[in-house]
């Protein structure tokens, strides 16, 4: 076990009570979870305010409690540690706690509305088909090697992080890939971490409902930038209007991509196809797999992050057009002459991209139908967006539910409803029941039409009023596909 003052070190205190020489068996922030000896960390949460749990943790064992105040009664036998921001000391401690594994590795984050995922994925796939050892923490997924862990957050906690790079440093991996979302940088989730590197996708409409507003949710991604050590590289999106933005306090290395503007990693779409992508890059025509401008955007971003990883361009260029990409992402399904589409794309913007690369491949006389929903307990002002954005881009719109949570599913459709103008509402249907709207979609569809099921992708649920239920997209489109045979 490590001692206190060990776990503790570069964390700014303003105030110890007791000895920091104690022994410190684990680092808890749930007071549900502490045993014997363990630091209690008490933050303040959104929902609920550890500070409310100091007692509890206490009375179960807790040897010492790091917090922002004090409790009004003191135990003699702990040890009490007052801080400013308890959050963002818990990633320093965690960090500390596992001899900050993010050192003794390559740790690469991906930040951004859209592309983090399939960047993510496609990275960790390049790697270990190049030979090394990787980790990989996703929203889908996280991995070390061949060994998969459920993801239950796009970042999971400075606990749960760092235990992991420790698992992924005992396995033998060289790199990691990981989503870093803007709730894991303005909770202070990544705090103490060592990152060898940062890539930039976009910035569009997203998580209002957690920042406010666009500025703030600006401030969360450019401040991983601005947390870049000069020997890392920050690897950024010039097409992006904030492209440049994010890279104006980095002290890392400055690099950029993009299709449109000159950049240090520059690629041009020749041909664009359901079967794949036809891009030039360095002076190489290459086929890749991935489907749309939006992948070919994440392909260069992947190329450009290799080649800052030292890997040499034309084994990355040929491994990479082997690849597939994240699941749920542009996922194709061809059954009984129709294209069916599964996407993840739950911005107004993410929604654009997919039907904008439907519409640049797709023939003019078939139909697209969309199916498309929105999630309850987030971001209210998308909603008629999404409507809006899904009637301008398909023949069809069944509006229906996604992940409800708390909220009337009824209430999420009529908001989106808002959104449809009245030229477009004679094409929208609305359909409370997912799967119905998807046996609808494919009631209504002919041979050569294309349906998009839009905001699930990966996801094997359904949340509906605090349960999740089973729900896979895919599965079920190809279930209803298959009967129209």
């Amino acid at each position: 076990m490590k001692t206190l003052r060990d776990i503790i070190y570069s964390v700014p205190l303003n105030q110890a009570i007791g000895s920091t020489d104690v022994e410190i068996s684990e680092v808890c922030f749930d007071s549900r979870e502490i045993k014997p000896n363990a630091l209690f960390v008490a933050i303040p949460g959104t929902l609920v305010n550890g500070h409310q749990f100091i007692t509890q943790a206490v009375s179960q064992g807790a040897g010492a409690v790091l917090c922002e105040k004090l409790p009004k009664q003191l135990e003699q036998h702990v040890c009490y540690l007052k801080v400013e921001n308890a959050a963002k000391a818990l990633g320093v401690i965690a960090a500390n706690f596992y001899d900050n594994p993010s050192s003794k590795l390559k740790l690469v984050g991906i930040t951004g509305t859209n592309g983090k995922t399939t960047i993510a994925t496609l990275l960790f796939q390049l790697f270990r088909e190049l030979g090394y050892k990787v980790g990989l923490l996703s929203t889908v997924q996280n991995q070390i090697n061949e060994q998969i862990i459920p993801a239950t957050h796009t970042t999971p906690d400075p606990i749960a992080i760092n235990r992991l790079i420790n698992d992924m440093v005992a396995g033998g991996c060289d790199y990691c890939f990981m989503e870093v979302s803007s709730h894991a940088v303005a909770q202070h989730r990544i705090e103490g971490l060592k990152f060898a590197g940062g890539i930039f996708t976009n910035l569009t409409h997203d998580h209002l409902d957690f920042h406010k507003t666009f500025s703030s949710y600006l401030k969360a991604k450019k401040a991983f930038f601005d947390q870049l050590s000069s020997s890392a590289f920050a690897l950024t999106n010039i097409d992006d209007k904030n492209g440049m933005v994010m890279l104006q306090n980095t002290q890392a290395k400055k690099k950029t991509y993009g299709l449109k503007n000159m950049a240090n990693f520059k690629a041009k779409v020749l041909e664009n196809h359901f079967k794949g992508l036809l891009l030039q890059i360095d002076h190489q025509e290459i086929w890749f797999k991935l489907v749309g401008s939006f992948n070919a955007y994440n392909l260069l971003a992947v190329y450009g992050a290799a080649t800052l990883l030292d890997q040499d361009k034309d084994r990355v260029l040929t491994t990479l057009s082997h690849l597939n990409g994240a699941e749920g992402r542009f996922d194709l399904v061809s059954l009984s002459g129709v294209i069916g589409i599964v996407d993840y794309a739950h911005t107004p913007d993410a929604v654009q991209n997919v039907l904008h690369t439907i519409q640049d491949i797709r023939k003019g006389t078939e139909q697209v139908i969309t199916v498309i929903g929105c999630g309850g307990d987030r971001d209210k002002t998308k909603r008629p967006q999404m409507a809006q954005v899904a009637c301008d881009w398909s023949n069809k719109v069944i509006l229906t539910s996604d992940n409800p949570r708390s909220e009337k599913p009824e209430q999420i459709i009529k908001d989106m409803v808002a959104g449809v103008l009245p030229n477009n509402q004679k094409k929208t249907l609305s359909i409370t029941d997912r799967k119905e709207a998807i046996r609808t979609a494919c009631h209504l569809a002919k041979a050569g039409d294309i349906i998009l099921l839009a905001g699930k992708g990966h996801e094997k649920y359904q949340e509906i009023s605090g349960i999740k239920y089973p729900f896979d997209d895919k599965q079920i489109l190809v279930e209803f596909l298959s009967q129209m045979n």
